[in-house]
């Protein structure tokens, strides 16, 4: 891993971002932390702190639904951070509707992808207290972010697809795309996420080569891949080092999840490249099923088969009870493919 150095400049620029895209806080606020506080949630207590609004931290060492939904009834309280997981565990939970949870303003949600059909889902239960956010250690918690008001479950086309999107630029940062020249590319077209901004690391600690590699040019190389529409909305696509390349073709996990999530008996799935002999990488999908449904790896492939090109269905799905995932709740790709690449080249 590699330490991020952040200055106090780069915590007030962050605090600052927050007050002018996500609204002031006040005496009257109540920040809930039920997520890590190594994390966003960590983070996020600043603004908060700077406001004076009262900071929660929940006594459970695991995500609980239902304490949450009563201790914001309970508290009154009108913002948190979330991972998606634990977006998804709210929107499944038994005890929605329970509680009267309509003092939240902000739900903010980021630090991994979300799938348009969960997010539909959690629009639909939740309300309109959404906001997404995507931004890395490097830029804590401030790159782009997808307002309330995008969070639709009716609109135009244009809007429809803006769910898949992670939004638009902060205040005060610039988010451009780039190709392998380091040159900006032309809206539509994919390349590498660059930002640039007062909130951008000073660099790693320890590791000129790594900052070397990552601030060329007054800009920080992300190493997500994605691209923006003409509107100013920033797709993403996958980290450089998920994308799969089989039988020279540039292949992107995320599109494929999108579509296997759509079956009714997936409940979590993660896509990844596998050693082939013959094309390079094979794609291999490994899926948790919703309780009480089943579905043979046949079933799956069939469905990838009539909803995304041939190309890109998986070659094998791996059914398991949970996917491994770190402490946050993101899923840990570098341990599903371990066990494939090992004493292989590619890099994971």
């Amino acid at each position: 891993p590699k330490g991020a150095m952040l200055t106090h400049r780069n915590l007030l620029v962050m605090i600052l971002n927050y007050f002018a895209d996500y609204g002031f806080l006040s005496l009257k606020d109540a920040i809930l932390h039920a997520a890590p506080m190594s994390h966003g949630s960590g983070l996020y207590a600043l603004p908060n702190i700077a406001k004076g609004a009262t900071n929660i931290i929940l006594e459970s060492k695991s995500f609980d639904p239902e304490l949450v939904f009563k201790t914001v009834e309970e508290y009154r309280v009108t913002n948190m951070f979330a991972a998606p997981t634990m977006v998804k565990l709210l929107v499944n939970s038994s005890s929605i509707g329970r509680y009267d949870i309509s003092s939240m303003k902000n739900l903010i949600y980021g630090g991994g992808p979300t799938l348009v059909e969960d997010l539909k889902k959690a629009i639909g239960r939740l309300g309109p207290c959404l906001t997404q956010l995507y931004g890395l250690g490097e830029t804590p918690m401030t790159i782009t972010y997808l307002p309330h008001g995008d969070h639709v479950l009716d609109g135009t086309d244009k809007a429809m697809k803006r769910l898949a999107s992670a939004g638009i630029p902060r205040t005060g940062v610039e988010v451009k795309i780039m190709g392998l020249d380091d040159r900006e590319v032309p809206f539509g077209e994919m390349g590498e996420v660059a930002v640039r901004s007062d909130v951008v690391m000073k660099g790693y600690w320890r590791n000129p080569e790594a900052t070397a590699r990552a601030l060329r040019n007054g800009w920080l190389h992300t190493g997500d891949l994605g691209y923006m529409d003409e509107d100013g909305y920033l797709y993403l696509m996958d980290r450089s080092k998920d994308m799969i390349i089989s039988g020279g073709e540039n292949i992107y996990p995320r599109e494929i999840e999108e579509v296997i999530i759509r079956h009714p008996a997936v409940r979590e799935v993660a896509v990844i490249g596998i050693p082939d002999t013959k094309w390079g990488e094979a794609i291999k999908a490994v899926v948790s099923l919703v309780p009480g449904f089943a579905v043979t790896e046949e079933d799956l492939i069939a469905f990838c088969k009539d909803n995304i090109a041939s190309y890109k269905k998986p070659g094998s799905i791996d059914i398991v009870d949970e996917l491994p995932k770190n402490n946050y709740g993101k899923v840990m790709k570098l341990e599903l493919r371990a066990k494939y690449w090992k004493d292989k080249t590619r890099q994971i």
